[in-house]
C-alpha cells in the first residue's frame, strides 16, 4: 500500500471525523421545521460551530479526492471509515467518559477489518472497466436507494428518520467518492477543459450538496450516534461496490481471500457499530434543546 495514500486518506478521515462532530453539536439546535429543507442550510451557516465543522469536512474531502487520485477507491474507502475513531476521541475529550471495554472492542474491530480487507483483498487498479450500461446501473441503484431510503425518513417517525437518512448519505458519498476518481482520472488526462467537459465533477458536487442535506437533517434530529455509525459504515461499501462495480478495481477472489475480506468488511462495520453507541459519543438530540436557553 502507498505510504502516500495511507497518510492522506488517514488525514482525511480526522479531519471528516472532527468536522462530523461539529456539525452535529450545530444542527442539533435547529428548528425542527427545517427537516429536510434547504432552509436548513441557510440556518446552519449562521452557526460558528457548523461554519468550522464544514471547514473541516471540506478539508478532509480535499485530502480524501487525492487519495482517491493516488489509489483505488476499494483501498481508500476503508481507510475513510476510521473517521469514526477521531469522531470519539473529540467526543471523549468534551465527555471525558473513558473508552472502557465497548470501546477498546470497537477500535479493535475495525482497525483489524480494515487491515484484513486490505492485506486480504490487496485492491489494486488495471482491471478492465465496465461499460456503460452497468456503469449507470450501479450508480441508478445507488441513487435510487438512497433517495428512497430520504423519501422513507420523510414519511417515518423520528427515532427511525436519521438511522435512514445516514445510510443514504452514505451511498450518495460512496457513489461521489468513485466519481472524484473519475474526475482526477480526466484532470490528469487533458487538465481543467477535459474535466469539466464531463459530466462527472457535476454529479459530485450535485451529490455532496444532497448529501449535505440529508446527513445535517439527520444530525438535526438525533445523537450522533444514532447517525454517524450508520454513514461510516454504509460509505465504503457503497464505494467498494461502484470501484470493483465499473471503475474496474481488482480483489484478490480465491477462497481464503473472499473469506477474509468478507470478516474485514463485518468486522469494519461492527467496530463502527460499536464505537458510535459509545457513551462519549454526543447524546443530546434536536428534542432535547427545549432545556438549553442559549444558541451556539
Amino acid at each position: 500500500m502507498p505510504v502516500l495514500v495511507l497518510v492522506l486518506a488517514v488525514s482525511a478521515a480526522f479531519c471528516l471525523g472532527i468536522g462530523f462532530v461539529l456539525q452535529q453539536n450545530a444542527a442539533r439546535r435547529a428548528p425542527l421545521g427545517d427537516f429536510l429543507r434547504p432552509r436548513l442550510l441557510l440556518d446552519l451557516m449562521r452557526m460558528p460551530r457548523w461554519l468550522a465543522g464544514i471547514g473541516f469536512m471540506v478539508c478532509g474531502m480535499a485530502l480524501g479526492a487525492v487519495a482517491l487520485g493516488n489509489g483505488e477507491v476499494s483501498l481508500v474507502e476503508p481507510l475513510l471509515a476510521t473517521n469514526l475513531l477521531f469522531a470519539l476521541l473529540l467526543s471523549r475529550l468534551q465527555t471525558y467518559v473513558p473508552l472502557g471495554r465497548q470501546g477498546w472492542l470497537g477500535l479493535l474491530l475495525l482497525a483489524g477489518g480494515v487491515t484484513a480487507f486490505i492485506v486480504a483483498g490487496q485492491p489494486s487498479g488495471g482491471g478492465e472497466k465496465a461499460g456503460p450500461l452497468r456503469h449507470w446501473l450501479i450508480i441508478g441503484l445507488m441513487v435510487g436507494g438512497a433517495l428512497l431510503l430520504a423519501a422513507l425518513a420523510k414519511r417515518s417517525r423520528l427515532s427511525k428518520a436519521p438511522v435512514l437518512l445516514a445510510v443514504a448519505t452514505g451511498m450518495l458519498y460512496g457513489v461521489q467518492d468513485a466519481l472524484t476518481r473519475v474526475s482526477g482520472q480526466r484532470f490528469q488526462a487533458g487538465g481543467l477543459s477535459h474535466l469539466f467537459l464531463g459530466w462527472q465533477p457535476y454529479a459530485v458536487l450535485l451529490l455532496g450538496v444532497t448529501g449535505l442535506l440529508l446527513v445535517q437533517s439527520a444530525f438535526e434530529t438525533a445523537p450522533l450516534r444514532m447517525s454517524l455509525p450508520a454513514l461510516t459504515a454504509a460509505q465504503p461499501l457503497a464505494g467498494i461496490a461502484c470501484g470493483v462495480g465499473f471503475l474496474g478495481d481488482r480483489l484478490r477472489t480465491d477462497a481464503a481471500a473472499l473469506t477474509w475480506e468478507v470478516l474485514g468488511l463485518a468486522g469494519i462495520v461492527a467496530g463502527v457499530v460499536l464505537l458510535g453507541l459509545h457513551p462519549a459519543m454526543p447524546g443530546a438530540a434536536a428534542h432535547d434543546r427545549n432545556a438549553e436557553s442559549s444558541p451556539v
